[in-house]
């Protein structure tokens, strides 16, 4: 059965009620089991139960008067000595696990298997991002260009960033990006993240922790699998790449986006019509106007009409900043 966390009793191995029974007796000289069920609203019988449980672990006294009566030992030696033994069990534990990893290591050492992992399918790579992005506890750091893998739907959005974990992001502006990577920019700045625009960029990549690295086996064709590294050297080469091309990409945020005068005097967009919101959800997918234009059965210039619009409302430059902006007001939502 697994521990409620947010009881603090869990840690010590009491149940809740063991635990709520020993708050009670620590404010009396004594009681019975009659006497101690009424004051918890239980029966006399899981009143017996816990206080049974509580005599094995010392932590409570049983009287010889008639009917029995019971009252709480001292809690700091009671108790304390209870903490010791689980102190003394996660010792233990610990040691197994040393001992398990060492042979883990004896085994995997001759095929180095352990220091890089192939994930055959996107499947494969949605749950394993899903993993190292819930294990990480300081720093995420983010590389992301096209082409991408529309079924790989797993973005920190999904899972929450843990508040503890720092997001860097470095997007690639010439190809442009989807609806999924958008709302990862959106998501991570909106938790304190910094997001920066570079033309190109070398790979996608994601490290988690500067621990292990999450990047395509071929670069051109993500659908064919990824791999996941944990070889201290390589983690920290492509940390230092990250810093590299982070140091060079230029700093946007949101806030930013939006600033100065708008362009030509047009009002601020309160929210697009259901046309534009189409055009610029397609324009969010790659799509260029041209595409864009065939798939909605309209001209390419009232395409470009449209797209310049919101351009000049959001007080964005370029298409990109766009789409970045429309994705943190929502407009690329489905039925938005």
């Amino acid at each position: 059965m697994q521990a409620n966390t947010d009881d603090p009793w869990s840690v010590t191995g009491l149940d809740p009620m063991a635990g709520k029974v020993l708050e009670h007796l620590v404010t009396v000289p004594s009681a019975d089991v009659t006497e101690v069920a009424a004051a918890l609203g239980v029966s006399p019988a899981e009143a017996d139960r816990v206080l049974g449980h509580l005599a094995a672990s010392a932590l409570v006294l049983k009287t010889d008067a008639a009917p029995p009566r019971w009252a709480a030992g001292p809690p700091r030696s009671s108790l304390g000595a209870l903490l010791a033994r689980r102190r003394a069990e996660l010792d233990r534990a610990e040691s197994m696990v040393a001992r398990l990893h060492e042979v883990y290591e004896v085994v995997s050492a001759p095929r180095a298997g352990h220091l890089v992992e192939v994930l055959q399918s996107a499947g494969e790579v949605s749950v394993r991002y899903g993993q190292l992005l819930k294990a990480s506890t300081g720093e995420l750091l983010h590389f992301s260009k096209p082409p991408y893998v529309t079924s790989l739907t797993v973005t920190p959005e999904d899972l929450g960033l843990p508040p503890e974990v720092r997001m860097r992001s470095v997007y690639e502006t010439e190809g442009f990006t989807d609806v999924r990577s958008l709302a990862t920019a959106v998501y991570g700045t909106r938790q304190g993240g910094e997001l920066r625009l570079a033309a190109r960029l070398p790979v996608k990549l994601a490290v988690f922790d500067r621990s292990a690295a999450l990047l395509p086996v071929r670069e051109e064709e993500p659908s064919s699998g990824s791999m996941v590294v944990h070889s201290p050297a390589l983690v920290t080469a492509l940390v230092e790449l990250f810093e590299n091309v982070w140091e060079r990409a230029e700093p946007v945020s949101l806030e930013s986006l939006g600033e100065g005068p708008v362009p030509g005097g047009e009002p601020a967009l309160s929210g697009p019509d259901l046309r534009t919101r189409e055009i610029l959800h397609l324009m969010a997918t790659g799509m260029k106007d041209e595409t864009i234009a065939r798939v909605l059965r309209v001209s390419r210039r009232t395409v470009q009409k449209h797209v310049s619009y919101v351009g000049a409302a959001l007080g964005a430059r370029t298409r990109f900043q766009i789409a970045l902006m429309a994705a943190e007001r929502g407009w690329l939502k489905h039925g938005a």
